[in-house]
């Protein structure tokens, strides 16, 4: 099965199994808000400070929020 076969849930799931940060990436930039959770929360799993920055200027809450979080520390 390709990817154009799968649904867009689908690939997020796939790309979250296999933590693959790249296709959960493109998933985020084609409008996933599934994928763009994900990539948050990894992105604060791993205190990946850039990730967050990038997500918050996006205006990302909860990026704004863990990075806020992470830098008090």
């Amino acid at each position: 099965m390709t990817d154009s076969e799968l649904s867009i849930d689908e690939q997020v799931e796939l790309a979250q199994e296999s933590e693959d940060l790249d296709e959960l990436r493109r998933l985020s930039a084609a409008g996933s808000s599934d994928a763009t959770d994900i990539l948050v929360e990894l992105a604060g799993s791993r205190e990946d400070l850039d990730e967050l920055r990038r997500f918050a200027d996006a205006g990302n809450s909860d990026a704004a929020d863990i990075l806020e979080e992470l830098t008090e520390e």
